[in-house]
């Protein structure tokens, strides 16, 4: 099998990790006898540098042509100062709504290794492994009437029917192949936009008895998930909604620099760790590249059906860990901090021993 990605390096650590994650990709590839062939594009700070805007037609038409796309990073204060629609997140948003990438899964999984990374008891944790299902296309972040004066701001949050509908049945769906339970979020209490939501939401559940439903407050939710988060399976939620509880739900496992996440669409899909740029420590081979090489497992997955290979991919990131290596953002006394490119190096090895370890013929196409 042949796959066509596109690559998107961005701003800052974005190109480092990237770098690191193509490395996995054509390892995994190699003994999964695929062939990539990856297109590298600019996009955010970078590509408004060279073209004068953070995403070109050009870099929109090749994520058109790729079965999947890999994104770094993107931001910095050099930008920060920009019109909104010149600002490098600016081309998250656009390649978001040009692709029809509506559906965001960002996991939360607790690594035994890092338990003691985290700010929260080694009870509350252990066991944790949610994911949070964001809504990324529609409500207030592309809402209008949308703007500022002297005055006031104003922006508006809305959904249609057909947007709220799409993003629950992959949450139901999702959560029949975990353990059947979806929480949904919103704040129904005083948003007539949350009570639409929370009606569709009842309304699928019909269809999918044998998943568990709850509703949450979103409030009440960003207390739970750091109270008690193994009470957790599917969390499902709007969009601004889900960009505040899945950073929060990052949290808990240690470090952002350990965060996959996942893009989906009908068509597209594109894949990124969820932290930043990190321009301070851009350039210093110090960047954390296991949430980059965590998405790309994330990609092995749902864009080209391998679960065995992102299993694989899974199973090497444990086992680095277990071996006591950290990068400067989880490192504890006690272990060993390594580089991106040493941590990279140790993933490398351990997928080639877990693989090896296998019975020949298990992995075959």
């Amino acid at each position: 099998m042949s796959y066509k990605i596109t690559l998107l390096p961005g701003d800052g650590i974005g190109v480092e990790v990237t770098e690191a994650a193509v490395k996995v990709m054509n390892e995994v590839a190699d003994k999964f006898n695929l062939t990539l062939e990856f297109k590298t594009e600019l996009i955010g700070g970078s590509s408004y540098e060279k073209n004068g805007s953070p995403l070109t037609d050009e870099t929109l038409q090749s994520c058109y042509d790729s079965d999947a796309v890999f994104l770094g990073a993107v931001g910095g204060p050099k930008w920060e100062s920009l019109p909104h629609n010149l600002k490098p997140e600016a081309a998250l948003l656009k390649l978001r709504k040009s692709l029809g990438l509506f559906a965001n899964i960002r996991p939360a999984k607790i690594y035994e290794p890092l338990i003691d990374s985290s700010t929260l008891k080694k009870n509350v944790l252990l066991g944790t492994d949610l994911i949070v299902l964001r809504e990324l296309t529609g409500g207030i972040y592309f809402g209008t009437p949308r703007g500022f004066d002297e005055n006031r701001g104003w922006n508006t949050m809305e959904y249609s029917y057909e947007e709220v509908e799409r993003i629950t049945r992959i949450a139901f769906r999702m959560a029949k192949e975990r353990n059947k339970k979806v929480t949904s979020v919103d704040k129904a209490n005083v948003l007539e936009v949350s009570q639409f939501w929370r009606n569709i939401v009842h309304k699928v559940h019909n269809e999918f008895k044998d998943v568990e439903l709850n509703d949450m407050y979103v409030d009440n939710a960003a207390m739970q998930i750091v109270r008690n988060p193994k009470q957790f399976d599917v969390i499902l939620t709007s969009n601004l909604f889900g960009d505040i509880l899945s950073d929060i739900a990052g949290m808990i496992t240690g470090s952002l620099g350990m965060l996959p996440s996942a893009s989906i669409g009908t068509k597209y899909s594109l894949y990124e760790p969820v932290h930043g740029s990190a321009p301070d420590i851009a350039g210093q081979n110090k960047a954390n590249p296991l949430a980059a090489i965590s998405s790309a497992a994330m990609m092995f997955n749902y864009s080209f059906g391998l679960q065995k290979a992102a299993e694989i991919i899974d199973s090497a990131i444990e086992k680095t860990l277990a071996s006591g290596i950290r990068t400067r953002d989880i490192y504890s006394e006690g272990t060993a901090l390594v580089s991106t490119e040493q941590m990279t190096g140790a993933v490398l090895e351990n997928i080639n021993e877990i693989y090896h370890s296998q019975a020949l013929g298990v992995f075959t196409l």
